[in-house]
């Protein structure tokens, strides 16, 4: 991949970036400002030779339309993982848990077809560079308690306050 494009957004949780490819599709996105953050969410063989900033219409709109109460517009967005067989479908697992009905990490393991890999879960979810549009924020430990996120427990709890309203 040669070029990227990343964009920063005012959302009611924090600035939010987002770093998609020409085709539109979200490499990587967080609650920052900073471009360099978002690259290093990503392999070094997987990063783009260039980002520069520039627009990113249909990930910004999906961006504002969540905010705006519709949290299903973050799922028509095109994403790009790479990694393991298990973690693509991780991923594509973590991008069909509904809004507001979060899963602990061992329900999580069990969508995947493996009970007993609760790390191997919560890996998963720890890797996940598009953050929102690949929405990891929505795995919970089995006590109901949030766990980790990479952007925070304050920006996971206001994402399950939102969702759940």
């Amino acid at each position: 991949m040669s070029t990227a494009t990343f964009e920063t957004v005012d959302t009611p949780d924090g600035p939010f970036t987002i770093l998609a490819d020409g085709d539109g599709s979200v490499l990587a996105s967080g609650w920052t400002d900073s471009a360099e953050r978002l690259l290093a969410r990503l392999r070094p063989a997987h990063r783009p030779a260039e980002a520069r900033p520039g627009s990113t219409p249909a990930p910004a709109e999906a961006v504002a339309s969540y905010y705006a109460g519709e949290l299903g517009a973050i799922a028509a967005v095109p994403v790009r993982h790479h990694g393991t067989e298990l973690q693509l479908r991780g991923w594509a697992t973590l991008r069909r848990i509904t809004p507001g009905a979060p899963l602990t990490y061992a329900e999580f393991a069990a969508e995947l077809g493996s009970p007993s890999a609760v790390r191997a879960a919560a890996s998963i979810c720890a890797k996940n560079a598009p953050a929102l549009f690949t929405p990891c924020h929505r795995v919970l430990r089995s006590d109901g308690t949030l766990g980790g996120f990479a952007w925070g427990l304050d920006v996971k709890r206001a994402l399950l306050t939102r969702e759940a309203a």
